[in-house]
């Protein structure tokens, strides 16, 4: 797949999964840039998961909507918009209502101000937007109700804005990863009885990685998907099973 003369933005694209998007598309000549939360690129230097060499780089608080709107932007055109961000509130942080509304402020209302703030650049050169949500939507996770909830949500939401946008020109899809070793899994990649349990649950008897969901990325940003409107592609080496 070739992305020469394609511009896409990364947004969650400081680290892990993004990250290994982000790249993909540079790989494959595309101009990317990423939205992260820290103040520059700078600092990010020596974290694990986190490269931003060659990627363009903004920071921008996606939970901060305002600041979504009058983000400046990355380009004057846009073909591909990948919304990768994220956040988990551990030790049932997320049962409490401030824990709640942070992550379903990042994890769900982020991705539609996005959308937003991108559809008219994506309908004028009929570009692709890509969500990520998690093979979590199709089952319980515990201890994390709005993680759970918000993944669930962006299965809808793709749904609803692929038959809103695609008369705009605009083909929206998505991607569920399962368990891909970041540093937001680590609670359990780093746990020696969870990681046996993780791996036990999947059929390929290994972990993800980011190169694994990029590729479910790029082929539904590519012309090889462009009869493929409100899709999310579950890619989680059979844990869904």
């Amino acid at each position: 797949m070739d992305f020469s003369g394609k511009n896409v933005l990364v947004v969650g694209g400081s680290s892990g999964i993004g990250n290994g998007v982000a790249h993909a598309f540079r790989t494959r000549g595309a101009k990317v840039c990423v939205w992260g939360t820290r103040p520059t690129a700078a600092d990010y230097e020596g974290e694990e998961g986190s490269d931003l060499t060659g990627l363009s780089y903004a920071s921008v608080d996606v939970s901060d909507y305002d600041a979504v709107a009058n983000a400046p932007d990355p380009f004057d055109r846009l073909d591909v918009l990948v919304l990768c961000q994220g956040t988990v509130i551990y030790q049932r942080g997320e049962f409490e209502m401030d824990g709640f509304e942070k992550v379903m402020a990042v994890n769900l209302n982020s991705m539609m101000a996005c959308s937003n703030r991108f559809h008219d650049a994506l309908a004028d050169g009929g570009g692709s937007l890509v969500m990520l949500s998690s093979n979590a939507a199709y089952r319980t996770t515990l201890g994390n109700p709005a993680y759970n909830a918000s993944k669930a949500g962006i299965l809808g939401l793709v749904r609803s804005l692929a038959q809103a946008w695609i008369g705009d020109g605009i083909r929206v899809n998505g991607v569920a990863p399962g368990l891909v070793d970041t540093k937001l899994t680590k609670v359990t990649t780093e746990h020696p009885e969870r990681r046996k349990w993780a791996l036990s649950m999947i059929p390929s008897r290994r972990l993800g990685t980011p190169d694994d969901i990029a590729g479910a990325v790029l082929f539904l940003a590519s012309d090889l998907a462009d009869y493929c409107v409100g899709q999310t592609i579950t890619v989680d080496g059979g844990a869904s099973l």
